[in-house]
């Protein structure tokens, strides 16, 4: 699948979603403190992706029916539990997808050891949520394809920032897309 039909079929899921959308709040509102269906509220979670680097960390969500996944934000690596906790305080969040870097051959990456750091760090802070690591390979080469096609002059590709997130929305959509098949 081209890049091109990819968003077209991104923007045309996100068409088919509204309708949805209006029915998942009310739904939300009112089974809030409800304990009956909890596969409902289950489905009605937001998925989290991270894409943890030394710098910076690019974040990606799902909406509540997570069907569609956005970019979020990117933020300085340092700030990454601050800005979780906060998060998960206003947002229903069931899972976090962290990346898991891999060289070519399968076998770990130079950033493993920071990643993996990461990881075990973050199980302690948040030892309820569950956590999925999802093989990160290409998704940098992908979010700069993404900005080309999409159109960005040069010296907005240059936003390293911007390819952060980009990539944490490529890894979850890829989720979303695998949960699917």
């Amino acid at each position: 699948m081209s890049i091109k039909s990819y968003t077209l079929q991104r923007i045309l899921n996100f068409i088919s979603v509204i309708g949805r959308r209006f029915l998942a709040d009310y739904l939300k509102k009112y089974l809030k403190n409800s304990v009956v269906d909890l596969s409902l509220k289950e489905k009605m979670a937001r998925i989290l992706a991270i894409d943890y680097g030394q710098k910076r960390t690019g974040i990606a969500v799902t909406d509540d029916l997570q069907i569609i996944a956005s970019g979020l934000t990117t933020i300085t690596s340092e700030t990454i539990f601050v800005f979780l906790k906060d998060y998960f305080s206003k947002e229903n969040v069931i899972k976090v997808l962290i990346g898991e870097p891999k060289q070519m051959n399968g076998e770990p990456s130079q950033s493993t050891e920071v990643i993996e750091a990461f990881v075990t760090r973050f199980a302690k802070t948040f030892p309820k949520m569950v956590v999925v690591r999802v093989d990160e390979r290409f998704t940098s080469k992908m979010a700069f394809k993404t900005m080309i096609d999409s159109g960005l002059n040069k010296k907005q590709r240059l936003n390293k920032a911007l390819v952060d997130e980009i990539s944490a929305t490529i890894m979850l959509q890829d989720y979303l897309i695998r949960k699917m098949i």
